[in-house]
């Protein structure tokens, strides 16, 4: 089965987790989602990964998003482990964690990968809007953490350019200069936007609208 792609609407589940049984639709409601699956329990990067995304519980929150981990470990391994990475990580983990073990959540979204060895799942995510519509997608091999500051920064962008006829740069951040659509004249953009800077006539960079 191949992965959820861009544009559509991910796929519905309903799975046992260190939170109780969840539905995921339901479960997520009308937040945004970042669904992820880390490859096993007691394992050095995983440990600090859920860690980290603990220790961002108030930015999660703060863009209007829900998190979710998969793994195909059992809920007791899950809630054993939970001690280690508040130890680590500083943070208790209060979102919920998959047990799959029949792999049918990992499967569903395409996260175990053929030549990886064995069948727990790689690093896998995918960023889900409020419609359900999966907005980004990520897969990282089994050797390398994520980047969760990443994660947050382009939410970032997909919620700022959800607003407006504008795109974001690279390595744009929060607060900084948006591109304005192609489809929209310069002499339009300046009446929108204001104080507008062409650098050729097809990129020019404004400042975001407020509100």
């Amino acid at each position: 089965m191949s992965a959820p792609r861009l544009g559509e609407i991910a796929p519905d589940f309903t799975a046992e987790t260190t939170e109780g049984t969840l539905a995921f639709h339901d479960w997520k409601g009308d937040s945004w989602a970042v669904l992820f699956s880390h490859p096993a329990d007691f394992t050095p990067v995983c440990t600090t990964e859920l860690g980290r995304v603990a220790t961002l519980e108030t930015e999660w929150e703060r863009r209007g998003v829900k998190v979710l981990a998969v793994s195909v470990d059992p809920l007791e391994s899950h809630e054993a482990w939970k001690g280690d990475i508040a130890e680590v990580a500083g943070s208790e983990v209060g979102y919920p964690i998959i047990a799959d073990q029949s792999r049918a959540v990992s499967e569903l979204y395409d996260m175990i990968h053929p030549g990886e060895g064995d069948t727990s799942g790689v690093r896998s995510v995918f960023v889900i809007d409020r419609s359900h519509t999966v907005r980004l997608t990520l897969t990282y091999p089994k050797s390398v953490g994520r980047n969760f500051g990443e994660i947050l920064r382009a939410i970032d962008a997909l919620q700022t350019t959800d607003r407006g006829p504008y795109s974001t740069p690279a390595d744009w951040r929060k607060g900084e200069r948006i591109i304005v659509a192609p489809t929209i004249s310069t002499v339009e953009a300046k009446e929108r936007f204001g104080d507008v800077e062409e650098l050729t006539p097809y990129l020019r960079y404004a400042t975001e609208p407020a509100g």
